[in-house]
């Protein structure tokens, strides 16, 4: 077992896919354009690989199992999906959304890169999943 940074970087790392999935998951239902329906489903798998790789990865920094977004969470991301959504559940709004939510996993993913020393596997897969959020906007700001 090597140093906490590790596991910690880990279980942030896939707490933000878990909520990235959630997210798209809760708001699939009201996508009304095609384009925007196989843009989150190309993200989706995006996240689902990060996830994978992160338990692939977890195991040489800690017997447990990665942390994921609890119970709570997936209710309260259900909730603003459908709250924010409730009036305006236009492609530009959802795609709003969608930007917000991925602008604060960016923000997370730099943290960790900047003030959490890694060993070279898990910056790569910080870096990777960082980059990966980056792109989703690209991608999303077509839809705005």
């Amino acid at each position: 077992m090597k140093d906490d940074n590790e596991v910690n970087v880990l279980d942030e790392l896939n707490k933000g896919a878990c909520m990235g999935m959630d997210a798209i998951h809760f708001i699939l239902e009201k996508v009304k354009d095609d384009n925007l329906r196989t843009e989150l489903n190309r993200q989706y798998e995006k996240y689902k690989k990060i996830s994978d790789e992160i338990c692939e990865l977890y195991p040489e920094y800690s017997d447990k199992k990665p942390h994921e977004t609890n119970a709570m969470n997936k209710v309260m991301t259900w909730y603003g999906v459908n709250m924010k959504t409730l009036t305006d559940d236009s492609t530009s709004k959802i795609a709003e959304l969608l930007v917000q939510g991925t602008n604060m996993g960016i923000i997370e993913g730099r943290k960790l890169l900047n003030h959490k020393e890694t060993d070279p596997n898990v910056t790569r897969l910080t870096k990777e999943y960082v980059t990966m959020q980056e792109e989703a906007i690209e991608k999303l700001k077509h839809f705005l």
